[in-house]
């Protein structure tokens, strides 16, 4: 067995009906190059496959009343694929609206937690004008966010890949086993005692945090601070339906504008979607005076030694909306990017798994029930909406045989902050997925269709 992380178990904790907490992604494929022609069994024969060798797939949560500690994944003994493998079919047209609309609902259901963590529904009758290329279907992919982070999940979707579309099926990978509700209880009882110990070194570390924190606001070095953001229409209690649209960028036109005013893919990307929200609320007379602030994950895969699918940390980045100029709003976005990305990197790696290894489920229920019932009081919200930046290969990538063309992902959504964009760099464009409640925002597509004339501006702003 593999016991969950805190960080991990937090996000079975926080979840309920209104706050399904799994993170999704719109494939869309080319089954032409599928060797030996599409059929939807050749593709389930090779999905079955390929999760021989990805234990995630796999896996299924285990827990019982005696264990103090978070839940453990178990190897699922009743695995089988068609559980959790989906097929239907657009309406005619079968055009984006379809697409959207049918990913909306699909994306608002929660996940079944008797079962691995996961579905995947493959859409037929994708793109069936007469325009449209042949053979086209979508795949939308849901995975539980206790499973995966931005790159434990694009590490998943990348094992489901390969660069050739006949490539061999990898070889088979060993699960966690099974366990007995005795060894969860007894070691989830050593777990919970060795906890003071384990407190001992992590309230050093947080106390030496707040006091440079402390330091670098008397310099104004700090990132924004939570429960800055104005409030928009979009930050309120969420519901549990979903809505999302999607758009595509040539990759080529960010790296101009990033090589011209010498800044990150990052700032280019904050950049488009402050002008993206800049004109959506200015067109209802909405605009707040102050900046709207996003809150971006940041990946410590890489400075971390914790265990645990999510090793992520965030920082609180100002989206400069105040700004109208779009050459000015970019180089305030990297500045204050710039002070931001020190002061989460001067922050312990580790300390948001630590803290969350010492809260217990009752804890998180009770944070989120206050937290809700501040939203509908008029609190200012902690943040405006997630952003998120998730970089892919760029070459041409086959899932189980067929090309993919684009690769939208969708986050969770939260209480306080109804809207999550984002992007994802593969094989030359910049795939942006929008995704929020209609109840919130219903025109949900004016956002999508405004990050191609943001993108146009900016690369204006290079001449």
């Amino acid at each position: 067995m593999q016991r969950l992380s805190g960080l991990d178990a937090s996000f079975l904790y926080l979840e309920t009906a209104a706050q399904p907490l799994h993170v999704c992604s719109i494939l869309e494929l080319d089954t032409t190059t599928m060797p030996g022609g599409y059929t939807f069994d050749r593709l389930r024969d090779g999905l079955t496959q390929r999760i021989k060798a990805m234990p995630e797939f796999r896996e299924k949560l285990v827990d019982n009343r005696f264990n103090l500690d978070h839940p453990v994944w178990v190897e699922d003994k009743d695995f089988d694929v068609d559980r959790h493998l989906h097929r239907i079919g657009l309406p005619s047209p079968g055009g984006r609206t379809e697409l959207a609309e049918i990913c909306g609902h699909l994306a608002a259901l929660p996940l079944d937690r008797t079962r691995p963590l996961w579905e995947m529904w493959v859409i037929e009758n994708v793109g069936s004008g007469p325009e449209d290329p042949p053979g086209r279907i979508a795949v939308l992919t849901k995975v539980h966010h206790a499973s995966v982070d931005g790159v434990t999940g694009a590490n998943l979707l990348s094992q489901l890949c390969s660069t050739e579309p006949d490539a061999p099926p990898p070889d088979p990978v060993d699960g966690p086993g099974d366990a007995t509700g005795l060894e969860i209880a007894v070691s989830g009882a050593l777990r919970f005692a060795t906890r003071p110990l384990r407190l001992v070194n992590v309230v050093p570390t947080t106390v030496s945090t707040v006091v440079d924190t402390l330091r670098r606001a008397r310099n104004g070095m700090t990132m924004a601070p939570p429960f800055s953001a104005p409030k928009t229409a979009f930050n309120a209690n969420v519901t549990a339906h979903r809505n999302v649209a999607f758009t595509q960028l040539d990759l080529e036109d960010v790296k101009t504008v990033k090589n011209h005013f010498g800044v990150k893919v990052n700032d280019v990307v904050m950049a488009l979607v402050s002008g993206v929200l800049r004109k959506y609320l200015c067109d209802r007379g909405e605009l707040p005076e102050g900046s709207l602030v996003a809150m971006v994950p940041v990946s410590v895969h890489d400075r971390s030694d914790r265990p645990g699918r999510n090793q992520v940390s965030g920082m609180f980045s100002r989206l400069e909306t105040n700004i109208g100029d779009p050459a000015e709003r970019l180089r305030a976005i990297a500045e204050a990017n710039s002070v931001a990305k020190q002061h989460s990197s001067a922050i312990g790696a580790t300390l948001l798994q630590d803290w969350t290894q010492f809260a217990a489920p009752a804890v998180f229920g009770a944070a989120m029930r206050v937290y809700a019932s501040s939203r509908l009081s008029g609190a200012r919200p902690v943040h405006n909406l997630v952003v998120s930046n998730v970089p892919g290969p760029q070459m041409p990538l086959y899932m189980l045989g067929c090309e993919v063309k684009a690769m939208y992902p969708l986050g969770p959504l939260f209480h306080g902050s109804g809207l999550n964009i984002t992007v994802m760099s593969l094989n030359g464009n910049l795939d942006v997925g929008i995704i929020s409640c209609p109840e919130l925002l219903p025109d949900l597509w004016d956002l999508a269709d405004d990050f191609t004339p943001a993108m146009a501006e900016l690369v204006a702003a290079t001449r």
